[in-house]
């Protein structure tokens, strides 16, 4: 009796736990997902101005849509970004980011490196089984997502790589405003695995800019929410002369205080803040410094203002206007652009489709078109004209 009892609650204990792994795999990342990527705002009915849909170029510096199960070439009704919504916001240009590993309890203070949190979700979207391990692997898996998803598009979004590529983007779509492209960029060179020769693979798969830090210290640098938030370690400084010989910008983004002054001491080379907040509107660990502002404007670099709370002390369009405002008035309007921070696990102000919330906002900061056309995408359009490898 005892036997069949143990026996029976074997097979019950067998069944639930099939029916949890059918679950987490069908439904457990797009639940995550869904709880994370969140809006203040749903924006179903925005009005556009007048002039919007006429913007040449639209462009966001910062979007980490790659890292979930989501088919980008189809419309959704949850998460910031996919290419529909992207056409909808007439949208040029949007540089997809790598995330690739983030530690448990992540906040903007103080994090380790012990824990993995894209590990297991990347067993959860039932990646390739290297990925649950190796973080380079799972970094280049996501690069050839969007490959995909340009082939998927049939023609609609394509990926950009060299200023060639641009060029001929630029031309294609003056005759197809339906025309939407993205970039690679790395959040994080925890991804190299600690080999500066891994660059070169991430230059082969079209990365562009890489962040030398996420939420943790890492072999390359010290990062602003890391446990040390010490400055360049020397493969850091390595690191930094290789990108520089390659043409891939540097993203301060994430970098501590010492990381930031160490890559302005070791490259002359132009830089971005891809996603940030200034803490001249917003004071927080997360968010630069005006010594670091007006130095990266001296380089002629570019600031990436985001969409979330944490960046811009507000949750609507007003809040990101105005430390818009705060960095064109120190630096120049020539410098300053959306660093959205879509799909990074965090409640923005809206999705893509909201960016007409933006120019209202713009407006009534009182820019006038031609710098609002230049904070929407115009700026971004020429620095990557300028920075990007030639072919």
């Amino acid at each position: 009796m005892i036997t069949k009892i143990l026996v029976n609650g074997l097979k019950l204990i067998a069944v639930l736990l099939v029916l949890f792994l059918i679950l987490f795999f069908a439904y457990g990342s797009s639940f995550f997902e869904k709880s994370t990527n969140t809006v203040t705002l749903k924006t179903t009915d925005i009005k556009k101005n007048s002039w919007y849909d006429s913007i040449p170029f639209i462009a966001d510096l910062h979007c980490d849509a790659l890292l979930w199960n989501r088919d980008l070439t189809k419309k959704h009704n949850y998460g910031h970004v996919d290419i529909p919504r992207m056409q909808e916001a007439n949208m040029a240009f949007q540089v997809f980011t790598i995330v690739s590993k983030t530690p448990r309890g992540i906040n903007i203070e103080q994090n380790s490196d012990k824990t993995d949190n894209v590990a297991i979700l990347s067993f959860a979207q039932m990646q390739p089984w290297r990925n649950w391990f190796s973080i380079k692997s799972r970094a280049l898996w996501q690069c050839n997502q969007l490959y995909h998803y340009a082939d998927k598009s049939e023609g609609k979004f394509r990926v950009i790589n060299s200023r060639k590529t641009l060029e001929q983007y630029l031309i294609d779509r003056k005759k197809n405003r339906n025309l939407t492209a993205g970039m690679l960029g790395l959040e994080g060179a925890h991804c190299l695995e600690n080999s500066v020769e891994n660059l070169k693979d991430f230059y082969n798969a079209g990365v562009r800019y890489i962040g030398l830090t996420h939420f943790f210290d890492n072999e390359w640098g010290g990062s602003a929410h890391g446990m040390k938030k010490d400055g360049l370690t020397a493969k850091g400084i390595l690191l930094v002369h290789e990108m520089e010989k390659l043409h891939i910008t540097i993203d301060l983004a994430h970098a501590s205080p010492k990381t930031i002054d160490d890559v302005l001491a070791n490259t002359t080379a132009p830089l971005l803040v891809s996603h940030t907040g200034v803490k001249g509107i917003c004071e927080n660990r997360r968010n630069l410094s005006d010594a670091h502002l007006i130095e990266i404007g001296k380089r002629n670099g570019l600031i990436g203002i985001g969409l979330w709370e944490t960046a811009v002390c507000g949750t609507d369009a007003a809040a990101t206007a105005k430390s818009i405002r705060y960095v064109a008035d120190k630096i120049g309007v020539d410098k300053v652009a959306l660093g959205s921070d879509f799909d990074g696990a965090i409640k923005t102000h809206f999705d893509v489709t909201g960016l007409p919330l933006i120019v209202a906002a713009l407006e009534k900061e009182k820019f006038s078109r031609a710098d609002i056309e230049k904070i929407m995408g115009a700026n971004i359009r020429d620095f990557f004209l300028r920075n990007l490898p030639e072919e």
